[in-house]
């Protein structure tokens, strides 16, 4: 099997998840984890992996433990059903990856799932490598239409909005709204949904019916968002405008507010390290005594242990 490769970087050793080299395994030793139910059978993934790997090939091999068990099985870790559907086309052996882990948390936690954008890219490189729209629709069992609209998705959308977004799982339905906007709201609307940590379509809808007429890429287009009458819109792009103002004016102060606070801070650390005045203050001005240590003691702004 081999031993367990190593990638050198600048700062020390980093274990990679797998071997270098990967086995061919009979069916008979790989022992799997869990059964495979009738309904996973008839799930749109079970078919999707069945009709992918009938048109390409299994691209991504299925990933055993490290070490055989006693009776010389090796546990399948990853890829239950891509061994289950060879098992059905009747394919006796498989390639796999070995894994430095011998359980399947550990190594299901290092996944990556593929970001929206992500696969956007990797569509328009299969396509600009020649390969058909329409093969790219079978090996994923979906219609063209579906790859057609993934190919196409930044279509009119900023490159800043782009690169803000590139590694959320957004739903397709999000870059239509965000299509409908100028770009610098593009930006914004990006920046309001990595600052809320939320990417649903609906939270889009209410950015577009925020969004002034005089930042959408076609102003005379009606703005239509439904469960939204035109007077709700109005008052949520007043209402937006305003947080935005006020968001403004904490930004251009919190600096300058940070560093006085900070001055502040210093210079009542220092005052209170003067026993005579810890004295004359407890004797005269308890409670400006009490604020005062608080204050002195405090590590951050929020009164946690960090820095200020």
């Amino acid at each position: 099997m081999g031993k367990p490769r190593k990638l050198r970087q600048v700062d020390g050793d980093v274990s990679i998840g797998f071997d270098m080299q990967t086995v061919i395994l009979s069916f008979d030793q790989i022992m799997p984890l869990k059964a495979i139910t009738e309904a996973a059978r008839k799930s749109v993934k079970y078919k999707q992996i069945a009709v992918s790997i009938g048109e390409v090939g299994v691209i991504e091999p299925p990933v055993v433990s490290g070490k055989c068990l006693e009776d010389g099985r090796y546990m399948l870790l990853d890829g239950h059903l891509r061994v289950e559907v060879l098992r059905k086309m009747g394919k006796t052996e498989v390639t796999c990856l070995v894994s430095t882990d011998d359980e399947s948390f550990t190594y299901n936690k290092q996944i990556s799932r593929l970001s929206t954008i992500q696969e956007h890219r990797m569509i328009a490189k299969a396509v600009a490598r020649g390969i058909s729209e329409e093969k790219i629709a079978k090996a994923l069992n979906v219609d063209v239409a579906s790859i057609v609209r993934k190919k196409n998705l930044l279509k009119d959308i900023c490159s800043e909005a782009v690169a803000m977004l590139k590694d959320k799982t957004v739903p397709a339905e999000v870059f239509n709204i965000l299509r409908r906007m100028k770009p610098f709201r593009q930006v914004e609307s990006a920046g309001l949904m990595n600052s809320a940590g939320t990417y649903a379509t609906s939270y889009a809808q209410a950015l577009l019916a925020a969004t002034p007429k005089n930042q959408l890429a076609d102003p005379e287009k009606p703005k239509k968002v439904k469960g939204l009458s035109d007077e709700q819109m109005v008052r949520m792009e007043n209402e937006m405008a305003n947080l935005q103002r006020e968001f403004q004016l904490i930004e251009e102060n919190y600096s300058a507010d940070i560093l006085n606070l900070t001055l502040a801070k210093g210079y009542l650390t220092a005052l209170l390290g003067n026993a005579k005045v810890v004295r004359y203050l407890a004797q005269h001005h308890s409670e400006i005594l009490s604020q005062f240590q608080k204050i002195s003691e405090m590590t951050t702004l929020a009164g946690k242990n960090t820095e200020v």
